[in-house]
């Protein structure tokens, strides 16, 4: 794992929410997204929130991995079955985590990126192999098996995807 590559990539998607964060009008932060029902305001949450989530996801590889492997299939599996309630939550949650506003979404994702950078900076090669299965209809880019080092990699795949979807030009 290119570890420098991830801490780069952070960085950029943090410039570019608080670049988004700083130029978007209130007019332009409540027009609907593309090919979501949020609008681009509730969508900068949920580029954040992309972030957020890693915290939790590291906790939990760094458990299941150290676990037989047919225990985190098996929570995978059980992950995969709350699918339309994960959904209805996730949905929820960005509508109201975009009430707290841009700029402090791009403040919060501040903490986030530096949090994240000591965690990776902290974790021992041996531990970036290690991983679990993970309930993939939650997420597109959920594998059926990810270690840690996929984790890492995770939200700027999901920043990027999302952030393809903003109506903030238009």
């Amino acid at each position: 794992m290119d570890r420098q590559a991830v801490h780069e990539q952070w960085e950029h998607d943090r410039a570019t929410l608080h670049t988004l964060a700083t130029a978007a009008t209130p007019t332009q932060l409540r027009r609907r997204s593309r090919g979501t029902r949020w609008t681009n305001r509730q969508l900068l949450f949920h580029l954040v929130f992309g972030y957020q989530i890693v915290r939790a996801l590291l906790i939990l590889v760094r458990f299941f991995g150290r676990l037989p492997d047919p225990v985190s299939r098996g929570f995978a599996a059980v992950l995969n079955g709350a699918t339309p309630a994960f959904h209805v939550i996730n949905y929820l949650g960005s509508c109201g985590g975009g009430l707290i506003g841009p700029r402090f979404a791009a403040a919060w994702l501040d903490r986030i990126i530096a949090s994240l950078h000591r965690s990776l900076d902290r974790a021992p090669e041996a531990d970036l192999d290690r991983g679990m299965h993970y309930p993939t209809r939650w997420d597109p880019f959920f594998r059926p098996y990810m270690t840690l080092a996929d984790i890492y990699r995770y939200p700027a795949r999901h920043f990027a995807f999302h952030l393809q979807q903003l109506t903030l030009d238009q």
